[in-house]
């Protein structure tokens, strides 16, 4: 199959869909690999990298689209819409739910859509866990950082230092991402919380934590005592191919403490918290709103692009070979690749997806 890979255009997005590494992989099994030129510079992998593992250069990102197989990171942007075609096949981050334009432009087109994050064996989200535990961790340096005074907060040490009491963090989901905030928050010397729905989910995370933190289960009266207590509120509440619930609302953010931050990780499958009504960049990263500072950056591993690439494209070039070696019967061959499936021929084919736009 003729893949092509593509520097990557959201704002400061410097990961890319392959390493050097994983076209030497592609090009072994027969396929051919043509990548966008300097697609790999703020990774820190060079044309010539990409070159020596048997891949063909091309400038022009016209004539990258034109390949049979996309594979990247991001979801396509509207100045991309251009390029699709029938029988295409597009293997990144989609999160149609949110993406409405998106998803009407890969059915006009008949674009065999693959989205990392639907890929799922029972409830683990593997391409999507990578990129889960870079940004719950990024989610607490991030607070730290905001919480300063000179960034808008509340001048507060997450930490603390002796004698003088530690941040308040609650951390709104106890997945992949919620686990590694606590863990990295724990670290910093916080005093955190994580509120959790299910009951195994729970009894997990006390085992591990210990008395090192306050596991809740979540309801209305816990997520509403624990964010108004808090300095820092970070959400990580997301459904593969679903909308996120609202569940932090904007009464609870009126009533936090002025100065305070909150960090929604899953913005880009629609956020969790009420008052976040915009994506924002790394440029500009927070907005006030109720004297709260919020962060809703869409691609939150995008500012450690090093990592997160190596750590992404260990997790998506098996599937993305499966992909390539067999097509469309590669849905057939593995069935958890099938659930990443979004778009075929004209229609949705992810059931989740398919329930938001009722299609």
């Amino acid at each position: 199959m003729k893949i092509g890979v593509l520097r990557e255009i959201k704002n400061n997005e410097n990961r890319v869909g392959m390493t050097p590494g994983n076209v030497s992989e592609y090009v072994r099994q027969g396929h051919s690999v043509m990548i966008q030129e300097n697609m790999g510079i703020g990774s820190h992998f060079t044309d010539q990298m990409y070159i020596d593992a048997g891949a063909s250069v091309e400038k022009d990102p016209a004539i990258v689209w034109k390949n049979e197989m996309i594979v990247k990171v991001k979801e396509p942007l509207e100045q991309e819409y251009k390029y699709f075609y029938e029988g295409q096949i597009i293997y990144t981050y989609l999160h149609l739910a949110a993406e409405e334009a998106l998803t009407n432009a890969l059915l006009e087109n008949k674009v065999t859509a693959v989205a990392y994050e639907t890929v799922q064996i029972g409830r683990t989200t593997p391409l999507l866990r990578p990129m889960s535990e870079v940004a719950g961790r990024r989610s607490i340096t991030i607070g730290a950082q905001f919480l300063e005074k000179i960034n808008g907060g509340k001048g507060i040490l997450l930490g603390g230092v002796p004698g003088v009491r530690p941040a308040k963090v609650t951390v709104v989901g106890g997945g992949i991402s919620g686990f590694n905030a606590a863990q990295m928050a724990i670290g910093l010397g916080a005093d955190v919380t994580i509120i959790e729905l299910n009951e195994d989910r729970i009894r997990y995370l006390k085992e591990i934590y210990k008395n090192e933190i306050k596991v809740l289960k979540s309801n209305y009266e816990n997520i509403y005592d624990s964010v108004i207590a808090s300095d820092l509120v970070v959400s990580t509440i997301l459904l593969p191919g679903e909308k996120a619930p609202k569940l932090v609302t904007e009464d609870m953010v009126k009533k936090m403490g002025k100065g305070s931050v909150i960090v929604d990780i899953s913005i880009d499958q629609g956020g969790s918290v009420e008052t976040i009504d915009r994506i924002t960049t790394h440029d500009d990263p927070v907005f006030e709103k109720h004297g709260v500072l919020h962060y809703s950056v869409a691609n939150m591993p995008g500012a450690v692009p090093r990592t997160s690439t190596m750590a992404l494209t260990n997790a998506t070039t098996p599937y993305g070979v499966l992909l390539a070696n067999l097509g469309m019967g590669a849905f057939e061959k593995n069935s958890e690749l099938k659930l990443g499936l979004n778009t075929h021929n004209g229609k949705i084919i992810n059931e989740a997806v398919k329930k938001v736009y009722n299609k």
